[in-house]
């Protein structure tokens, strides 16, 4: 996807999330984030907001901690939300694409990835919104959707901090029935290591295969759906190992 196809999709996002809280209330529950009220969504996702505008605005070249989650509620914390979230778009927008500031996972260019890092992060958390305010949930166009399962398998989880491990390797192959894309996913000791590949499935013998359209698979494999909703073959237990371990948290 092109940095501007992701900033149109952190821009949609975001107002679908906002929309979505404010139907639910800052004191709903949110089922997909066990322990949060919807007040909690918002202040975190503002806060991821603000920092890493903050990096594109200010073109800090190293590492800046947050600066804290807004200590608001009811309709000032959805200004607040609002607010924060269309200056991250703005920035985003404005600009320059030969930027340089500090990233945490390989990409084209840092504008590149804080667009594309962004759009996903704001898409799930909309995801919980939703959840929160009960119905049915927003579709996901299928290239989005690819586009965040690569970034969860070949961005995110290859990093050292991924808890998905094994000591008896396992192999997992994950399929987007709606777009011939297959990822093998190698599950061991050590990080997952996956590879994607386009047309039919490969031959090559896996423990499970998970596969459901593009728009299902990415918030089940970020654990915003059960996979109880996905086609699941052969051994479950490769799939509960990525169930069980592959929360991504904020720290």
């Amino acid at each position: 996807m092109k940095i501007t196809e992701h900033i149109e999709a952190l821009a949609t996002e975001g107002r679908l999330l906002a929309d979505a809280a404010e139907e639910a209330g800052t004191e709903a529950p949110v089922p997909t984030c066990p322990g949060w009220q919807v007040r909690d969504l918002l202040r975190h996702t503002a806060m991821v907001h603000a920092w890493a505008a903050a990096f594109v605005a200010e073109g800090h070249t190293s590492y800046v901690p947050d600066a804290g989650e807004p200590e608001l509620d009811g309709p000032e914390l959805l200004d607040r939300f609002r607010d924060g979230h269309r200056f991250l778009v703005d920035t985003l927008a404005d600009a320059p694409r030969d930027l340089e500031c500090w990233t945490f996972l390989s990409a084209p260019s840092p504008l590149a990835f804080w667009a594309r890092r962004q759009a996903h992060e704001t898409t799930i958390h909309r995801v919980d919104a939703e959840s929160a305010r009960g119905g049915p949930l927003s579709p996901i166009a299928p290239a989005h959707a690819l586009d965040g399962i690569d970034e969860l398998l070949l961005g995110m989880h290859a990093r050292p901090k991924s808890r998905v491990r094994t000591t008896t390797p396992r192999t997992l192959r994950i399929r987007a029935t709606d777009t011939d894309t297959v990822w093998t996913v190698r599950l061991s000791a050590g990080p997952p290591s996956a590879v994607r590949e386009e047309g039919p499935a490969p031959s090559t013998p896996v423990d499970c295969e998970l596969s459901a359209p593009a728009g299902t698979l990415y918030p089940a494999l970020w654990n915003r759906l059960p996979l109880t909703g996905l086609t699941v073959a052969g051994d479950g237990e490769a799939a509960r190992i990525w169930r069980d371990n592959s929360s991504i948290t904020w720290s």
